[in-house]
C-alpha cells in the first residue's frame, strides 16, 4: 500500500477537521463523503474545492460497499459509533474513530475483539497523544526522573454548556453522555496514558445544570498503585477553555498549564518553565493513522483499549453520582 483511501463518515464541524488534516498528507486519499445532511456536504465541498468530484453517500453502508476504500475515519454522533465501526470492519475498512470511542465499555470490548478477529486496525483520534507538551510529560513520568506519581490534580473548564445547546451533544440518545464523555474524556485519557496507572475505584458528584447530560462533574479517582487524582470538569464556565493538570511524585513534579509546562526535579522547590525548542514535535491522529496502515509504526499513538478504558472509568463516575456519590469498583 502506497496511499491510504479513506471514507469520511460525518462531515460535521470535526470530520471537517479531520478532512483538513488529511489533505494534508500526500500518502492520503479521501475517496467517499457520507452524510445524510446535504448541507454539511455542501458546506465541506465549499470549504474544500478539491473534493468537488468525491462521490457522496447518504448511507454509510453503500459508501463502504462502493467507495473503494482502505479506512474509515467516524465522526458522526457518539450512539452511532459502535454500528458504523462494525460495519466498517466487517467491510474489510480500518478504522480512525473520534473520542470517546463507542457507547458504553460493553460495546468498546465487542469491537475491540471483532477488530482483531478480521485483522483490522482499530484507534481512537485522542490527538493530545500526539502533542508535543503531553508527550514531554508522559516521557518524563516514565523515565522515573519524577519518582512514584502520588498525586494529579486535572481541571478543564469550558463554556460547553451555552456551546453545544440545541445540538444532538445534549441529547443523550445520540451523545450517550455529557461534558465528562466529549470534551472530559480527553482528560481522563491524558491522565492515564501519561502515568500508566490502573484506576481501582471511583467517587463522583455531578451536576447537570438543567441540561438532560451532565454539565460539571468532580471526580475522585484512587489507582491500584496508590496514587490518587481529581478530575474537575467544568462545562458550565464562561471562558471558553482552560486545562491544567499537576502531576506530583515522590522526586519531582510537572505542571501543564494551557500548554506551557513547568517542571520541578529532584531536588528543586520551584517549577522551572521548559522552553518550547525543548518539547517533541507534536502530530495529529490522521497522520500517525496513515503511518501505521503504511507500516511506518507498529502501534496506534491511541489505540482502542483507550477508548475502552475511558468508559470504564466514566461509566464508574456515573454510577457512582447515582448513587450519592458512593465508591464504585472498577
Amino acid at each position: 500500500m502506497e496511499t491510504v483511501r479513506f471514507i469520511m463518515i460525518g462531515v460535521g464541524g470535526m470530520g471537517r477537521e479531520h478532512i483538513r488534516r488529511l489533505l494534508q498528507i500526500p500518502e492520503a486519499e479521501i475517496v467517499g463523503l457520507a452524510d445524510p445532511s446535504a448541507a454539511a456536504v455542501e458546506e465541506t465541498k465549499k470549504r474544500f474545492p478539491g473534493l468537488a468530484d468525491v462521490p457522496v453517500y447518504t448511507d454509510y453502508q453503500e459508501a463502504i460497499e462502493r467507495a473503494n476504500a482502505d479506512a474509515a475515519v467516524i465522526v458522526s454522533p457518539h450512539s452511532m459509533h459502535f454500528d458504523q465501526g462494525m460495519a466498517c470492519l466487517n467491510g474489510g475498512l480500518h478504522v480512525l474513530m473520534e473520542k470517546p470511542f463507542v457507547a458504553g465499555s460493553k460495546n468498546a470490548e465487542r469491537i475491540i475483539e471483532h477488530a482483531e478477529t478480521v485483522n483490522k486496525h482499530l484507534a481512537v483520534a485522542y490527538q493530545r497523544h500526539l502533542a508535543g507538551p503531553y508527550i514531554y510529560i508522559r516521557n518524563l513520568i516514565q523515565s522515573g526522573e519524577l519518582g512514584k506519581i502520588n498525586y494529579i490534580c486535572a481541571y478543564q473548564a469550558q463554556s460547553w454548556l451555552m456551546g453545544t445547546t440545541g445540538t444532538w451533544r445534549q441529547n443523550p440518545a445520540l451523545s450517550c453522555g455529557g461534558q465528562l464523555n466529549d470534551s472530559g474524556s480527553h482528560l481522563l485519557d491524558i491522565v492515564l496514558w501519561a502515568t500508566a496507572l490502573e484506576p481501582e475505584s471511583v467517587s463522583a458528584f455531578i451536576h447537570n445544570r438543567g441540561s438532560q447530560v451532565d454539565i460539571d462533574s468532580a471526580v475522585t479517582v484512587r489507582f491500584r498503585e496508590g496514587a490518587i487524582a481529581t478530575f474537575n470538569i467544568v462545562g458550565s464556565a464562561s471562558i471558553s477553555w482552560c486545562e491544567d493538570v499537576s502531576f506530583l511524585g515522590e522526586k519531582g513534579t510537572v505542571l501543564y498549564r494551557n500548554n506551557r509546562i513547568l517542571v520541578a526535579k529532584e531536588g528543586q522547590r520551584e517549577a522551572v518553565e521548559v522552553p518550547a525548542n525543548e518539547l517533541p514535535a507534536s502530530s495529529d491522529p490522521n497522520r500517525d493513522f496513515v503511518d501505521l496502515l503504511l507500516g511506518k509504526v507498529t502501534e496506534a499513538a491511541a489505540p482502542a483499549s483507550c477508548g475502552l478504558n475511558i468508559a470504564r472509568l466514566t461509566e464508574a463516575a456515573w454510577e457512582s453520582a447515582a448513587n450519592g456519590s458512593q465508591i464504585v469498583r472498577i
